[in-house]
């Protein structure tokens, strides 16, 4: 028999856990033909040998929302392997949307202010060819695609299309409000969302200090939206909390899984040592849960939440210094040169950074025992020593100085990492232990998203060349376990049962990795977003061939030019012919 592709010799980690071996993998019209030792032919065929061969990786958690409309290649979440990518998180997006300028600026607000893309590459990306969220998906299936998108309902902008004013200034919803919420979210499903997203966590907040709208919604109209789910049979209920009521926010969110049947998907994370003990009864109360039936999901990120600070970036040391602020707005060229100037040095050195009152700013300017330099083969398990604060000690220099000195590294683009919560204990065993929770999924690469402070869609690449490769600190993933967390149980996370793994009938997403060869380059500040929008941009080197439908989308880094991605329209069942 001849099929369209085979892809020779490779070791084979099939996406569901098993153990790896060695054999060969045949596409055939898009869908996986036949795993082992394939006797036929292919038009075209691939030498893998000594090299992985995997499923594409099905990412949950990103905000390509507006970019999808504008960008083919996805990027970076393609550059890491990525075949599926799922919008719509954190209860925003750019659907329902009223056609006005001032509705459209009103979601690019909050979108920027939440999410840090771009307001600029936002207005100049998007062209608004939609009213409704069924429209939102149409414009995206026109739009050519490398890789396969898939969309949520997002919850600040169906009450901001519904409530006005009253939805942006979060008051209380009424029944009609709901019904007509409910209404919105069903015609979504119906028409190919893959679920609802709602935040209701007070770290969203606009330029104003005003929380997201949805952020404060109560139970009638969390579990009135949340029913429609049910009732159609369709979708995921997504959302990210403070956890402050973590018991009382966790009993209604069990109330609504069991009773629509629906999974309920959460962000899990922790801020502070003494939250460490909620993680752990939070995971015990998931289990709990599942036992009696509802279907909870954590979600959980394979490094900390972090900001990478840098001259270029949204955050750094000095960024409200008075000193700085005639430089904020320069072209990075010319801030550049002016940062170098020894006497704006040793003006913004001379200044005590202000106290502005804000939990997570003040900390930017002092906690130099927290910030930690990305040297070229980047770590994001650093020890205590390797911190700005332990480096000035041992080189008898006051930590500000250094950090001036070391950001205006390798023409100003050295950054550091400054792990925001989550890493009390100078190591990442907190947040392996959580990856390794059986209900658990890896998930918050957040793809287009906080594109001043970080580019966590690299976390598939970290989680093979890390975790199951490199890492001597502690505790090493399986390989098979690694690749299992980021495709097959990623993929049913969201009801996508046709692909996650090689098997006969499922989709042809696969990626060729040279495992000794994969590594991330360290990350950088780059200028490619419409109208010249800022990102933190970071690649990376292994990836043999990325292939999407049985079409390579990247080889050796380097794109195609193909677009096999689609809309993935709701959940997707398992082919017959690999049925259990």
């Amino acid at each position: 028999m001849e099929y369209d592709l085979v892809i020779r010799n490779g070791r084979i980690v099939d996406g569901t856990g098993a153990a790896s071996f060695t054999g060969d993998v045949a596409v055939q019209a898009g869908r996986i033909a036949a795993v082992g030792r394939v006797a036929g032919r292919g038009r075209r065929e691939l030498d893998a040998t000594g090299r992985l061969v995997t499923p594409g990786w099905v990412d949950v958690h990103t905000h390509l929302d507006g970019q999808a409309t504008w960008d083919s290649l996805l990027m970076p979440a393609s550059n890491h392997g990525v075949t599926t990518v799922v919008m719509g998180n954190c209860g925003v997006g750019f659907a329902p949307c009223q056609p006005t300028a001032e509705a459209h600026d009103q979601l690019i607000a909050v979108m920027e202010d939440v999410e840090d893309i771009p307001g600029t590459a936002l207005h100049e990306g998007i062209s608004w060819t939609w009213e409704s969220f069924p429209q939102y998906l149409d414009t995206l299936e026109r739009m050519p695609h490398a890789i396969d998108v898939a969309a949520q309902v997002a919850h600040c902008a169906v009450r901001t299309y519904v409530m006005g004013e009253r939805g942006a200034r979060n008051e209380p919803a009424t029944a009609d409000d709901i019904a007509r919420m409910a209404a919105i979210v069903r015609e979504g499903l119906e028409a190919g969302a893959i679920g609802f997203s709602t935040s209701r966590t007070q770290l969203h907040r606009t330029r104003d200090g005003e929380v997201m709208p949805g952020t404060y919604a109560d139970e009638a109209e969390l579990l009135g939206i949340g029913k429609v789910l049910g009732e159609t049979g369709k979708g995921v209920y997504q959302l990210v909390s403070d956890w402050d009521e973590w018991e009382k926010e966790m009993d209604w969110m069990k109330r609504l899984s069991i009773s629509t049947g629906r999974p309920v998907g959460f962000v899990l994370f922790y801020r502070a040592d003494e939250e460490w003990e909620r993680v752990q009864r939070q995971l015990e109360y998931v289990r709990q849960a599942n036992a009696e039936g509802a279907q909870l999901v954590p979600h959980v990120g394979a490094r900390p939440v972090t900001i990478l600070m840098a001259f270029d970036g949204t955050a750094h040391p000095f960024m409200f210094h008075q000193a700085f602020q005639p430089l904020a707005g320069l072209p990075a060229a010319e801030r550049l040169a002016k940062l170098r100037d020894p006497a704006v040095r040793a003006a913004m050195l001379a200044e005590t950074p202000p106290s502005l009152g804000h939990p997570i700013a003040d900390r930017l300017a002092v906690e130099f025992d927290n910030m930690y330099p990305l040297e070229d083969d980047p770590s994001y398990e650093p020890r205590a020593e390797d911190s700005i604060a332990a480096q000035a000690a041992r080189r008898g220099l006051s930590p500000a100085a250094l950090a001036y000195d070391r950001l205006l590294e390798n023409d100003g683009k050295r950054m550091f990492y400054f792990p925001v919560f989550g890493y009390q204990t100078h190591d990442l065993s907190r947040q392996l232990s959580m990856l390794q929770d059986p209900n658990a999924i890896l998930s918050l690469s957040d793809a287009g998203a906080h594109c001043g402070v970080l580019c966590d869609a690299s976390m598939p690449t970290f989680m093979l060349s890390y975790f199951v490769r490199d890492r001597e600190r502690g505790e090493r993933l399986a390989l098979e376990r690694a690749v299992h967390l980021q495709t097959q149980k990623t993929a049913r996370s969201v009801g996508l049962l046709d692909r996650g793994a090689l098997a006969p009938g499922l989709k042809a997403d696969i990626n060729i990795i040279d495992f000794d060869r994969l590594r991330l380059h360290t990350p950088e500040v780059v200028y490619d977003l419409p109208a010249g929008g800022r990102r933190v941009f970071q690649t990376a080197e292994g990836y043999v061939a990325t292939i999407v439908s049985g079409e390579p989308v990247y080889e050796n880094g380097t794109p195609t030019g193909a677009m096999p991605g689609r809309l993935v329209r709701g959940s997707q069942p398992e082919p017959v012919s690999n049925a259990a």
